[in-house]
């Protein structure tokens, strides 16, 4: 928001200068949907012992809804200046609790290796305090290669959600090593970020330091 009016602006300004950004807008609704969904997520994919092919079928629509939402709430908030305290935290505790739940109930009813689910989880909650740790001296950005990974973990945890049989069942397991490889190398990847982002902030606050002392 830039603060001055349509009318004083000269014409008509867009929708993101007329509006603030209220706490109940469409991009934190689409992420406290996502919020929802997990819960229901869960029941649907446990339901009848957790290998029903139709109850997997509706868990598999509640997680696509979700991975869906995520596409959109993000580029919504930032299009129409949405953005929000409450959608910065909540929009990425959305994203691990709906790709958590899914990875924890696939290996609890024995269709995903354990140690999978261990790695993916590890990374993201390690990622996620790594950005806190470097916040003071600035913020690593999403990559190309993290949004690949992303898809690559959405589309591999779905095919495993569906109880998929043949050539898919083979295809799902290729899928999921695509996943497993880009979640192993963006993670690397932020942490070399992470460590020459902190360098150059310790190493410009010690610039500082020394430039005050002379004085």
């Amino acid at each position: 928001m830039t603060g001055i009016p349509a009318s004083a602006a000269g014409g008509h300004a867009p929708a993101s200068m007329r509006r603030p950004a209220r706490l109940w807008n469409i991009a934190n609704i689409l992420t406290m949907v996502r919020l929802l969904l997990v819960p229901g997520f869960v029941l649907l994919m446990l339901h009848n012992g957790g290998h029903d092919p139709v109850w997997r079928s509706f868990a598999w629509a509640a997680f696509a809804v979700a991975m869906i939402t995520d596409l959109f709430d993000g580029h919504l908030a930032r299009m129409y200046n949405l953005v929000t305290d409450f959608g910065k935290i909540a929009d990425p505790i959305a994203d691990k609790a709906i790709m958590g739940a899914a990875l924890i109930c696939l290996s609890g009813l024995g269709d995903l290796p354990w140690w999978v689910t261990g790695l993916i989880l590890f990374r993201e909650i390690g990622i996620t305090l790594m950005r806190f740790w470097v916040i003071k001296h600035g913020v690593i950005p999403a990559s190309r290669g993290g949004k690949m990974k992303t898809l690559a973990q959405g589309v591999a945890v779905g095919m495993y959600v569906l109880m998929l049989t043949g050539p898919l069942a083979t295809a799902r397991f290729w899928v999921m090593a695509v996943a497993v490889a880009l979640t192993v190398l963006t993670g690397l990847d932020y942490v070399r970020q992470a460590v020459v982002l902190r360098r150059a902030g310790l190493a410009a606050q010690l610039e500082r330091a020394g430039r005050d002392a002379v004085r």
